[in-house]
């Protein structure tokens, strides 16, 4: 079974798109509703929740988990693949979503200038961890962030559609396309609710990467490159929430 963790609702779109690429495989979803938003949470408290959270996924026999939170992702996962999964579960994995995104940015980029926006939560800026992950691989990539503070809120309360958000996001995006942005990462699974709003927005030549196409493509790959793990397709595969 493959488990996704998010801090609330955000990962779902990942999670949904992932069953829509790989159909046959079991999968298990949670979502932290109740001590939602992460963006706001010091490093230690991030780390202890993904930790809560890995435990009831295996415990419930998931062999892979996604963590499906850039703000986790930011905050916990090299920890927890470097202490926690050593100490307490050795034979299983977790990945996070940021590192595909900044691959798949790293090949469409190959004809572009390189100079890339990223959405994001302020505990995501403030780790600067797109700006780490594209210098080890590609030192001339230009990474410019913008903290969006409201998005994260207006997916929980299930208000992501109103036309009123336009004036938000449009706020939100005039300081990174005023550094001539030629592709904008959603850093943040929540905001993947806003890509229709985005792309009416942006110029259609700025390439828009979110993690609910990145993480299956390269979930897809992982599996087929780590059949030690034991997760296979199923005739009748079980999906739980």
């Amino acid at each position: 079974m493959i488990g996704f963790f998010d801090s609330g609702l955000g990962g779902l779109s990942v999670f949904k798109e992932t069953i829509k690429r790989l159909p046959k495989y079991d999968y298990l979803y949670l979502g932290d509703t109740a001590r939602s938003p992460y963006g706001n949470k010091s490093q230690a408290e991030i780390y202890q929740f993904a930790c809560q959270a890995a435990d009831f996924l295996f415990n419930k026999g998931c062999k892979l988990i996604i963590l499906a939170c850039n703000t986790a992702s930011s905050q916990a996962l090299r920890k927890i693949q470097c202490q926690y999964l050593p100490t307490f579960w050795p034979e299983r994995k977790v990945l996070g979503v940021i590192i595909p995104a900044v691959e798949d940015s790293i090949l469409k980029l190959k004809n572009h200038n390189g100079r890339v926006g990223v959405m994001a939560t302020k505990t995501t800026v403030d780790s600067k961890v797109f700006e780490k992950e594209f210098k080890k691989k590609n030192r001339q990539v230009k990474v410019f962030t913008k903290v969006c503070p409201l998005l994260v809120s207006l997916v929980e309360e299930g208000r992501y559609n109103l036309p009123e958000n336009r004036a938000i996001l449009e706020k939100y995006l005039k300081p990174l396309l005023a550094k001539k942005i030629d592709m904008l990462i959603l850093g943040c699974t929540h905001f993947g609710y806003f890509k229709k709003q985005i792309r009416q927005i942006i110029n259609p030549d700025i390439l828009l990467v979110s993690a609910d196409v990145t993480v299956p493509v390269r979930l897809e790959d992982y599996l087929k490159r780590h059949s030690e793990l034991g997760i296979r397709p199923k005739k009748k595969p079980k999906r739980f929430f």
